[in-house]
């Protein structure tokens, strides 16, 4: 019997099979969860994508910047799962113009997007599931270490400063309905979201040789078992938290 046997799980951001939100997704089923995915833009793309889950899970549509697909979502997702136990916020985007070095030239606009998008969204998605939490549950999102100004990222890590504030005020606010909300900061990893940002070598050429315990670019696993931890009832007293899943970096000054 699996850590999440009978879990009801929402799980955003599955594009391909190297992102974390994909091994999130295959950890949770060999656990024992119920899983339903969204997707955004490509559905077909994530259809395909979860037929090479253990169990393929259905798909519905979510763009979480669309104030009328997440007053529907619960009722879209009650077509197939009779409750929620848990979230995955795996979510994040930023136009080209706020990476890459031109944190000095991006547009309010884009700005926006990329708040909006990354940050805020973690509220939304939270609250649009709530009327499916009433026994309360687990939101885990994903994040990258924020306390730092990292080359390249710029306004993303403007935005995921946000978040990580956006969770502590989130754990706040749904601690009395027995929701708990974290954060899992995994480090640098050949994702789809990690092609986007231009200058990302300078993670992947770093990174490893920071890391205590090392670090392996394309291993997508410890942080989505940190996420599979986190959904289960193994942390009943943990919210506003953020687990650091970086093989060590975040913790050493240089």
């Amino acid at each position: 019997m699996g850590i999440l046997e009978g879990k009801r799980l929402l799980i955003t951001g599955v594009l391909t099979d190297a992102s974390i939100a994909f091994a999130v997704a295959r950890l949770a089923q060999e656990q024992g969860a119920r899983v339903v995915l969204t997707g955004y833009g490509r559905l077909s793309l994530v259809e395909r994508i979860a037929k090479r889950l253990p169990e393929p899970p259905p798909v519905i549509e979510l763009d979480v910047t669309d104030t009328a697909q997440l007053d529907s979502l619960a009722d879209r997702v009650s077509e197939h799962l009779d409750g929620l136990d848990g979230v995955v916020h795996a979510i994040g985007f930023a136009p080209q113009s706020a990476l890459g070095g031109n944190f000095l030239n991006t547009s309010w606009e884009d700005v926006a997007t990329a708040v909006h998008t990354s940050t805020y969204s973690y509220k939304s998605l939270a609250v649009a599931c709530l009327p499916l939490m009433k026994e309360g549950g687990s939101v885990v999102g994903l994040d990258f270490d924020a306390t730092k100004a990292w080359p390249v990222y710029d306004w993303m890590g403007v935005a995921k400063a946000g978040l990580e504030s956006c969770n502590r005020y989130l754990a706040r606010d749904l601690g009395k309905q027995g929701i708990r909300v974290n954060l899992v900061a995994a480090g640098p990893l050949r994702t789809m979201a990690a092609k986007s940002i231009p200058g990302f070598k300078e993670f992947e050429e770093s990174w490893p040789d920071k890391a205590p315990l090392g670090w392996d670019l394309g291993d997508t696993e410890p942080a989505a078992k940190a996420c599979v931890a986190l959904l289960s009832d193994w942390f009943p007293a943990t919210t506003g938290e953020i687990v650091h899943v970086d093989g060590g970096v975040h913790a050493i000054g240089a």
